[in-house]
């Protein structure tokens, strides 16, 4: 699990341990394991919010953990061409590559550790595949992608895009010495991560070695989110246990602990996990697969729009045969279900 990594942690900024005597240590409200699915052309997901209320989630409505799969030769996956408006998605990979194209002139390639930020605001078309040479050879797919929804305000915004690469990304240690802290978006403990957000956030990939204890502060009016992506260990102020697949929702405060078991399984080491909260927006969420929106008629405008062509075009070089014309191809008929 490269993501971005450090000769020697020891010489990273470390984030301080909160004064205990003030400190409001977040307990953790639930625990959820996330089923697995496909996605797109055929990936498998662990759909990692299934089954937790969205007034928990709020700004986020949807995240999976695409893999960690290793593809034989011809196996590598992708999607097809599909709309989106509403909302941001953060495709953030951690082994492997994908490329991404959209009707508004965005796209590039990211790898290990590198984050794509896409703006669907007011609509867009895109498209998120391995490149040629993967498809032919096989290889290791491992990454996230998020849906972070917008305020009422900003659901109309202009799309954009943003590509971060790996080095762009603050990188911080625990006070232990023994947690790897990459900030991609928000701020923790004064290092600021390069991704520009609409909703206020943070975003965090943290790993932690045997035995490690890592607690951040955490902004009391931000909601607090922990997903293990590999590895064993603890959430929270109880010692809630969590491992591979598993989604911590704390409660009120403003610290959050994670901790590492002494003892891993030598396919996972360390322990390895998002964490992530934001700004809670507060407002009606209307979602039927890539859109989200604040009231049903929006959604069924959404479609119309698309159906007649106004949330972009296919760029010509990149267009393919199997672009969705409806919102049954997508698989996601039901409101509330991602696509």
């Amino acid at each position: 699990m490269p993501a971005i990594t450090v000769p020697d942690i020891t010489v990273l900024p470390r984030i301080p341990e909160p004064d205990p005597t003030v400190a409001r240590m977040r307990a953790v409200r639930s625990l959820t394991t996330a089923p697995h699915g496909l996605e797109g052309e055929g990936f498998p997901v662990r759909r990692a919010f299934a089954g937790v209320d969205l007034g928990d989630l709020d700004p986020f409505v949807h995240l999976d953990q695409m893999g960690e799969v290793e593809y034989a030769p011809g196996e590598p996956k992708g999607t097809p061409w599909h709309p989106h408006r509403g909302f941001e998605t953060v495709t953030y990979m951690i082994d492997g590559t994908f490329e991404h194209s959209d009707s508004n002139g965005g796209g590039g390639v990211i790898t290990n550790g590198d984050t794509q930020w896409m703006t669907a605001g007011s609509g867009i078309l895109h498209i998120e595949k391995p490149p040629e040479w993967l498809v032919m050879s096989g290889g290791l797919f491992h990454g996230f992608q998020l849906w972070v929804n917008l305020p009422r305000a900003q659901k109309w915004a202009a799309p954009r895009y943003q590509d971060l690469r790996a080095k762009e990304v603050a990188v911080a240690s625990s006070s232990d010495g023994g947690a790897l802290v990459r900030i991609i978006a928000g701020e923790v403990a004064g290092h600021k991560g390069p991704g520009s957000t609409y909703t206020p956030m943070t975003l965090v990939h943290a790993t932690l070695s045997p035995g490690a204890r890592l607690s951040l502060p955490w902004r009391a009016d931000y909601n607090a989110l922990v997903y293990a992506m590999a590895g064993r260990g603890t959430v929270g102020q109880e010692l809630r246990p969590i491992q591979t697949g598993q989604l911590a929702v704390f409660g009120r405060g403003d610290t959050i602990t994670v901790a590492a078991l002494q003892a891993q399984e030598s396919r996972s080491p360390n322990l390895d996990v998002l964490i992530l909260g934001g700004r809670p927006i507060g407002e009606p969420v209307a979602w039927m697969g890539p859109f989200v929106m604040n009231t049903r008629e929006e959604i069924l405008q959404a479609v119309a729009d698309y159906q007649a062509g106004r949330l972009g075009t296919i760029p010509a070089t990149t267009a393919v045969h199997n672009t969705p014309t409806s919102m049954v191809e997508f698989g996601q008929p039901q409101d509330g279900e991602p696509a």
